[in-house]
């Protein structure tokens, strides 16, 4: 990583290195039969706090992570996200935040918001390791989307692979209580994909036991769930900051935007990928 820039780990592979074809990509995304066919949805409810977007390939998620930030962008442009995804490989600190820098993208180079990440991490519920990130994929492959759909805002990237409730309670209110602090709109997103390598049937029916608590915000009973059946939510600790938030600031609704499974965009079915763009409002 350049000094003070993480430059781009799976552009090429997740989604178009070049710019034009990236812009083309999340375009495609847009107009998808499983997309949201238009770049901003009207709004749903009088405020949002954010909500859950998959982190595959976009060829696979794409059209289904377009329906998060077109609901948000109904809501109106933030002053920051706070992307908040899992450590896929186990690198660096168990609850990881850069909290100076910027990120680098195709599309270009987006700023950490270093005020409202030192006000999270000063809590002590995550702990400044730049290199956590060094090759993580679940918080890069949201900012082409947060550039393409809200164009220059600051990020807060966090990545988990200590995914426990209680360090997602931890963690979910150290957020809410910097963004109340902070005040202004700022927007909270839990990367995560759902079920992992299954039939696409069988993903079906895993994810909705899941969605069924994501959308009642009952981060105990998604947690129970997910070990009961055997659901592998790869972000299930990002999804319980965010339920966490959610709850210290008065959002008390959530609502599925789209459900789907790699199955549906690839035609492959025997084994698949759950993805869910789900909105954070009241």
């Amino acid at each position: 990583m350049a000094r003070g820039v993480r430059k781009p780990a799976v552009a090429g592979y997740f989604y178009e290195a070049d710019r034009e074809r990236l812009i083309q990509q999340i375009e495609w995304s847009i107009k998808h039969e499983l997309g949201p066919k238009a770049p901003q949805l009207p709004k749903l409810g009088a405020e949002a706090l954010g909500g859950v977007a998959p982190h595959a390939g976009y060829m696979y998620s794409g059209p289904v992570a377009a329906w998060i930030y077109a609901a948000l962008s109904g809501f109106g442009k933030p002053d920051a996200f706070v992307i908040v995804g899992p450590n896929h490989y186990g690198i660096g600190a168990p609850v990881a935040i850069m909290k100076s820098g910027a990120w680098e993208t195709p599309l270009g180079r987006v700023e950490i918001d270093a005020e409202l990440a030192e006000e999270i991490a000063r809590s002590g519920a995550a702990e400044e390791d730049p290199h956590a990130f060094s090759r993580e994929h679940s918080i890069e492959v949201q900012i082409p989307f947060i550039q393409y759909f809200f164009g220059d805002v600051k990020i807060v990237p966090i990545a988990l692979w200590r995914q426990t409730p209680s360090a997602s309670r931890e963690l979910g209110k150290a957020i809410a209580a910097a963004l109340k602090k902070r005040g202004g709109r700022i927007y909270v997103i839990a990367s995560s994909d759902f079920n992992h390598y299954e039939p696409h049937d069988v993903t079906v029916k895993k994810d909705e036991m899941a969605i069924g608590k994501i959308l009642k915000l009952d981060e105990a009973g998604l947690f129970e769930v997910a070990s009961k059946f055997d659901i592998s939510i790869c972000g299930l600790g990002p999804i319980g900051v965010l339920i966490t938030a959610a709850k210290e600031l008065g959002y008390n609704n959530a609502t599925l935007l789209k459900h789907a499974t790699s199955g549906d965009t690839s035609g492959y079915r025997d084994e698949t990928v759950g993805y869910a763009s789900i909105l954070i409002h009241r």
